[in-house]
């Protein structure tokens, strides 16, 4: 069969790789994909098509034009604009939630509403589209607070404020200075949540489950989790603090009621299901967010550990048969750095080539993001622009690898942070 990806960054070309390794997968295109995608050399049956995410009319026609059997949606936009409404109207398998329950990702305070009514663990919160109620709200609360914009924002429309006069300016720039566009009409402020992160991700299909590998996130720009929020600086996998309590407690607290409320709701969800925790002193995961697609940079890490049929999977939550479905995954840890362009996260400059890419190294993989082609030459196309991951027998051992890979990739403006893993590694000495 041959398999569509949506999107083009390095969770797209971590889903062609594993969607490619399926035995039953003859082709997969990637819709617009990077340069990654573009030329694999490991895997030669994906290729790029110059579709935009977010067109959906044409996705639909090649999809029909190419006889594809499933297509896997990466990033968020498209599924909250209905890509897997319209496909499911044209008689395509599409796997991805529909826009209705993708607003779980969409609107932070429609999913904020949700979890209180299905009584799901989260922090204390309110919504705001109005400046001066929101500002009259902050000088009576305690710092630090968080601020979200509501709608998308590329994982970068969250600011925790660490006093009273940071989040007035946080307020002021999402509500009245239209920093994150139509995704900030509307602010989140809720109360600061102490502990350790934790990404725990799901393929969901009505009522069933199937737990993927749990993993940890890096979302500040430098190291000691310090600067601005970016859309992730690299990530591990498995998070060592995911025991088998915990992790019973996630599912017994956190997904199946999300999944159970949703059905409930009349929005029965098809998907990958991302539920972004915070664990505190007291053990109980509490919600920070929710994704309606696999997470970036957790894909890189957590796909690269599976060894069992990604599109498999997929097909049988499309088709209701999930429940039939085991996820094997390989023992080791894998972590993944993710080197990114001058000036990210804020404004980016593209076109400095890259150098070093046809080098190797054991237990390595070298995965795609803002990158494109420039004749023959790789060239940055975005703010994150590669995900090095690294295998090995501890997190310590598998960050030494990703490192020495890293080392030997170089452009203008290039960096990344030096500590990815740090907690699990601390958890090793």
């Amino acid at each position: 069969m041959n398999v569509l990806i949506v999107g083009g960054g390095g969770r797209e070309h971590a889903l062609a790789v594993k969607a490619a390794d399926s035995g039953n997968v003859q082709n997969v295109f990637v819709a617009p994909g990077n340069a990654g995608t573009a030329a694999d050399p490991r895997r030669k049956s994906i290729s790029n098509v110059d579709i935009a995410a977010t067109d959906i009319d044409g996705l639909i026609e090649f999809a029909k034009s190419k006889n594809i059997g499933l297509t896997i949606v990466g990033p968020e936009q498209p599924l909250v604009a209905g890509i897997s409404d319209r496909f499911s109207e044209a008689g395509l398998a599409c796997f991805g939630p529909t826009a209705r329950a993708a607003k779980l990702e969409g609107s932070k305070t429609f999913a904020k509403e949700f979890l209180q009514r299905h009584q799901i663990p989260t922090a204390k919160y309110r919504s705001f589209t109005d400046v001066s109620l929101a500002h009259s709200y902050l000088q009576k609360q305690a710092f630090p607070i968080v601020i979200k914009a509501d709608g998308l924002a590329a994982g970068k429309g969250v600011v925790i404020a660490s006093d009273l006069e940071q989040s007035l300016n946080a307020v002021k720039d999402m509500l009245s200075g239209n920093r994150f566009g139509d995704a900030g009409h509307r602010v989140v402020i809720e109360e600061f949540m102490s502990g350790e992160e934790l990404s725990f991700i799901c393929i969901v299909s009505g009522e069933d489950v199937l737990s993927m590998a749990s993993s940890q996130d890096h979302k500040a720009a430098y190291d000691g989790d310090t600067g601005p929020n970016t859309g992730g600086m690299g990530a591990y996998s498995p998070a060592p603090i995911a025991d088998d309590l915990l992790v019973s407690k996630i599912l017994e607290l956190v997904i199946h009621p999300t999944v159970r409320g949703l059905k409930e709701e009349g929005l029965p969800y098809v998907g990958f299901l991302y539920a972004g925790l915070m664990i505190g002193s007291d053990g109980i995961p509490k919600v920070v967010e929710f994704n309606c697609r696999f997470g970036d940079p957790e894909a890189q890490p957590v796909l690269a550990r599976l060894e069992s049929d990604l599109v498999a999977h997929c097909l049988a939550a499309v088709s209701g048969n999930l429940d039939k479905e085991e996820a094997v995954w390989d023992q080791r840890s894998c972590l993944g750095v993710v080197m990114a362009a001058a000036k990210y996260p804020e404004s980016v400059e593209k076109g400095a080539v890259i150098h070093g890419l046809e080098l190797s190294s054991a237990d390595t993989e070298v995965y795609h993001a803002g990158t494109s082609l420039q004749g023959e030459q790789v060239v940055t196309n975005g703010g994150r622009v590669l995900c090095i991951t690294g295998f090995g027998d501890s997190v310590s051992e598998a960050r030494k690898k990703a490192y020495e890979r890293v080392a030997q990739i170089h452009w203008d403006g290039a960096w990344y942070r030096s500590d990815i893993g740090y907690r699990a590694v601390e958890r090793e000495t």
